[in-house]
């Protein structure tokens, strides 16, 4: 059964993270609150970077006295910056108790990247049945829609198990924001054909095949990288390493198309002219695939719900990743989530069988996830 959607949101944001800091995540803050008059903000930072925030309306400012940089181990954040604007934020979705409602709904942060997955992971725990959080976010097709991908960097090394579970998070991430009740998975491999691949995607293969039989996922099969922006599937599943490289790399070819506009307006005067004529083309395509416009990558797995914007964010983009927050938490991912996978390890209990790939040790959580930025 789906659970109701919540009628009031309260998002809990880090406001010191990030290249920019209150320079951005004010200004975005302020645009969101003015189009969602239902959610409510906690604006977590040093209370005088935040002066300018006091008396907003449905707002609140959590005072935090230290900054997790971009540049910071990630055991530093664990260990020495205990009371870090990113460290509160990601406390204030934690219950006090089992019977306890917590502060915000969700978490949203631009910062380091490594520090946020290894503090929500300490922090919060995760989800019985889940090995590893992964990272998920969104990129655009060419069917005028989305693709969700996951793993984008939290896990370099995945076991069949792992990507298994991907499938299952990515299904609950694509059902509660985009109201899609069966979204279909493909597993990314170097060719379409159950033969190809490494061992290891053979068996996630075989994996997601019970899993569909089972009627816990819609599995599409294999896909290729260029299925992505096809929109061949709603959701591609692949091991943090291969997703932060293709995540990289179309972030590069969008600001490479935006750079070569700009180019061929100084060139020539037929270049100027050609330009001209396919410039309102030329703008709709790169909007289109404007990274800024998909910001927000989901912290999945977590028992409660992270977000993460790029750390390079503007406000625009910053409001974006808020508006995503939003609206996951509005339609409940959370509960979402742990109704999968609650459903899927009863159905293939050897789902949760991957050895754990992060401990609840700060310094081995921290040696696990990396020690800087992704």
């Amino acid at each position: 059964m789906t659970p109701e959607p919540l009628s009031r949101v309260r998002l809990a944001v880090d406001c010191m993270g990030g290249d920019h800091g209150p320079a951005v995540t004010l200004p975005a803050c302020r645009a969101f609150l003015d189009a969602h008059p239902q959610a409510e903000l906690l604006l977590v930072g040093q209370p005088d970077a935040l002066a300018s925030a006091r008396g907003w309306p449905r707002c609140q400012v959590v005072p935090a006295t230290e900054v997790v940089t971009m540049d910071d181990p990630v055991e530093v954040a664990l260990r020495k910056k205990r009371d870090s604007s990113m460290r509160v934020a990601i406390a204030q979705v934690k219950p006090a108790d089992a019977q306890a409602e917590p502060a915000a709904h969700v978490c949203v942060s631009a910062g380091n990247t490594g520090a946020l997955m290894a503090l929500a992971r300490y922090l919060l725990k995760t989800i019985e049945g889940i090995d590893r959080p992964a990272i998920a976010t969104v990129l655009p097709n060419r069917q005028d829609r989305y693709t969700t991908v996951l793993d984008l960097g939290a896990n370099v090394d995945c076991t069949a198990e792992h990507l298994l579970q991907f499938a299952v998070l990515g299904s609950a991430l694509v059902g509660a924001v985009d109201g899609v009740a069966e979204p279909s998975v493909g597993l990314l491999n170097i060719g379409e054909e159950t033969i190809k691949g490494s061992e290891t995607i053979k068996r996630a293969g075989e994996l997601m095949r019970e899993a569909a039989a089972a009627g816990l996922i819609r599995f599409h099969g294999n896909v290729e990288g260029n299925d992505i922006f096809k929109g061949t599937t709603d959701i591609v599943v692949c091991d943090g390493f291969v997703g932060n490289v293709m995540l990289k790399s179309s972030e590069g070819l969008a600001s490479m198309l935006g750079e070569f506009i700009k180019r061929e307006f100084k060139g020539s005067l037929y270049g100027r002219l050609a330009g001209l004529v396919a410039l309102p083309v030329l703008n709709r395509f790169k909007a289109r695939v404007d990274h800024r416009r998909y910001n927000g990558a989901a912290l999945l797995g977590l028992r409660g719900l992270v977000f993460k914007s790029h750390g390079s964010a503007d406000a625009y983009a910053f409001e974006q990743a808020l508006v995503r927050a939003h609206d996951a938490a509005r339609n409940r991912l959370l509960e979402r989530v742990q109704e999968r996978i609650a459903r899927t390890v009863k159905a293939l209990p050897g789902m949760a069988a991957a050895p754990c790939g992060v401990a609840d040790d700060p310094a081995t959580a921290a040696a696990a996830l990396g020690g800087r930025a992704a």
